[in-house]
């Protein structure tokens, strides 16, 4: 089968190649455009709508492929659990990218494509695995149910707050998927998972060659929320797997996206801020605002990302052996996670209670040494 990976990701990349700039055409035929103003970073209108081009790619090439495919039913809930769910996450992203639809209609169409996954496919997370605990511990329904849907929506979303510089969204997906990719290949019935993975990437990095700085078509909600969906799912396929995933490893795979929505979250809180409201002080704003370019701040947040990816990839296989590495890593990002938070200002420029902390440690030690 290895073969059809091969085939998957290459007929996806030239799906999307190729489809892409016929996207962009439509999208301007359409008035699906995204215009400059006080938050954006472009200074000219640019057409929307790339996330169709993606998903037709995805989907394409699985039909392609569908009359090679010998999947039991389970592995083909997966693949018809993706593809339904993720049609009407695209037809709600579509749909915004050309009217604008409010928040609240989004999150309803969020939801409903997260319950088409659980109640039509049986998608959920059925078991989970936590440092010092069983291999595999069982979920009841009433918490999987609710926690899957808070999975689904939360990784959406968050994937959609990111999509902020040119292929800075396509890039930090494209990673993630790579790394759940990797991940995939050490699980013993991990067939399915990489086979969507190589076409995911492949849609990926076929639109990348148009929405790189300069970008010549932006992805929109059409392109982040289906991204978002598709590596929320994916990673739901990582949790089914559960002696190799722990519940950790997720976070890790998706650590860009995920941190900088909940910094988004706490700084609004603290600036008493309606949640949802739109604002300049995400990650590749931070940046940008400490001098980086256009392209430096993309990659950075690449390299980042990357980071992130690598190291699921090692706690997933030491985890096993050694469950102290896995809290020890935890306690190390957070303590990361936060220093470069206040460094760069992500959540307010004037309250750092960390380097405070540190900074007062470091007087009282010198202060200890002049004394001896």
């Amino acid at each position: 089968m290895s073969y059809l990976y091969l085939l998957g990701f290459a007929a996806a990349l030239a799906l999307a190649f190729i489809l892409t700039p016929l996207v962009k055409t439509f999208a301007i035929k359409v008035n699906a455009v995204d215009r400059p103003n006080h938050r954006k970073v472009h200074t000219r209108i640019m057409p929307r709508l790339g996330g169709l081009a993606i998903f037709a790619a995805f989907a394409g090439t699985y039909l392609l492929l569908s009359p090679w495919l010998h999947l039991d039913n389970r592995n083909m809930n997966l693949i018809h659990g993706l593809l339904a769910g993720g049609t009407i996450i695209v037809i709600i992203g579509a749909l915004d990218d050309r009217f604008e639809l409010s928040a609240k209609v989004k999150l309803l169409g969020q939801i409903a494509a997260a319950c088409v996954l659980v109640f039509g496919f049986g998608i959920k997370v059925n078991f989970y695995n936590v440092p010092f605990g069983d291999p595999m511990m069982p979920i009841q329904d009433w918490i999987s149910i609710p926690l899957t849907i808070f999975w689904v929506v939360g990784v959406t979303n968050a994937i959609n707050l990111i999509d902020g510089l040119d292929g800075l969204a396509a890039g930090v997906s494209g990673i993630a998927t790579a790394t759940i990719l990797v991940l995939a290949l050490f699980m013993t019935n991990g067939g399915t998972v990489i086979l969507l993975s190589c076409m995911l990437l492949g849609s990926i990095i076929g639109f990348l060659f148009f929405n790189f700085h300069p970008a010549k078509i932006f992805m929109g909600d059409s392109g982040s929320l289906f991204l978002g969906f598709s590596l929320a799912t994916l990673s739901i396929m990582g949790f089914k797997q559960a002696t190799l995933v722990s519940f950790i490893i997720p976070l890790f795979i998706i650590g860009v996206p995920l941190s900088d929505t909940f910094f988004a979250i706490v700084r609004r809180w603290v600036n008493n801020k309606p949640i949802f409201a739109p604002d300049k002080g995400h990650l590749h704003h931070c940046l940008q605002q400490l001098g980086f370019s256009h392209r430096k701040t993309v990659l950075v947040i690449y390299g980042v990302a990357a980071f992130f990816g690598a190291t699921a990839v090692v706690l997933s296989q030491v985890s096993q052996v050694a469950n102290w590495i896995t809290v020890l890593v935890i306690a190390v990002t957070i303590i990361v996670l936060q220093l470069g938070a206040e460094v760069i200002g992500i959540v307010d420029r004037t309250r750092r209670p960390l380097i405070s902390a540190l900074q007062r440690l470091r007087m009282k030690a010198e202060t200890e040494t002049r004394t001896k």
